[in-house]
């Protein structure tokens, strides 16, 4: 139990990724433990596609230009829209406050003010180079399948995560690849059906970066329970 405590506590959204290669066989034994999620009626929603080496790059390079067309013509954002809202269509507190904090933190850290768009946007661009990870993977459902289905598919992520930290590999799981999956799913051979739930970043920490030194605050147990008895 120790163990598992550790693995989670540990769990970060990691930046900065060393070239150090992680083998197809950890990969496939962490997504079999992944596997081991619950979910409703025994469904298992997930499906999973791993990219490295070229095809990792090709992919990369695609999206990063397509990013970088957008910061010139920002008209273009409507042609590149997410299949689900992952965010609320309208921000209210205590969540925007939330959000202000961890990203006004992590560009502080970074020394990037408020003003400097060309350098949020290099780093946002890291998004599209999986933060230089060896392996990027990304997760589609079928798009027919429920909420149910999405919340089962929370469970499979953190999973796959946790295993991960068990065995000193870092993740980032990225919401930030559902807004081009029109680029992504015919490039990793996705049938019509299937929709981008995120991408994931999977390697070993670059310790000496210090985006990597950023930790996320939580709010403690005792502010969001109520206890009855």
């Amino acid at each position: 139990m120790n163990s598992v405590s550790q693995a989670i506590e540990s769990r970060r959204s990691t930046r900065a990724f060393t070239k150090e290669p992680v083998s197809k066989e950890q990969i496939l034994r962490l997504l079999n433990l992944a596997a081991r999620a619950p979910s409703g009626s025994n469904t298992q929603p997930w499906k999973v596609y791993v990219l490295e080496g070229d095809k990792l790059g090709v992919l990369c390079k695609k999206v990063c230009a397509v990013y970088d067309s957008i910061a010139k013509q920002p008209e273009l954002t409507k042609e590149y829209q997410a299949a689900y809202d992952y965010y609320p269509q309208k921000w209210f507190s205590p969540y925007i406050d939330r959000r202000r904090e961890n990203g006004w933190s992590l560009y502080g850290l970074l020394g990037i003010a408020k003003d400097e768009k060309e350098k949020m946007h290099i780093q946002h661009r890291k998004n599209f180079e999986f933060f230089g990870a060896p392996i990027g993977i990304f997760f589609t459902i079928h798009q027919e399948l429920g909420k149910g289905s999405m919340l089962d598919y929370g469970m499979f992520l953190q999973n796959f995560m946790v295993a991960a930290r068990g065995e000193g590999l870092d993740t980032c799981p990225q919401a930030a690849w559902n807004h081009y999956s029109k680029i992504i799913l015919p490039l990793i051979g996705a049938q019509e059906h299937e929709m981008l739930v995120c991408g994931m970043a999977v390697g070993y920490a670059d310790q000496e970066d210090i985006v990597n030194t950023f930790r996320a605050p939580r709010v403690a147990a005792e502010d969001f329970t109520t206890w009855l008895a």
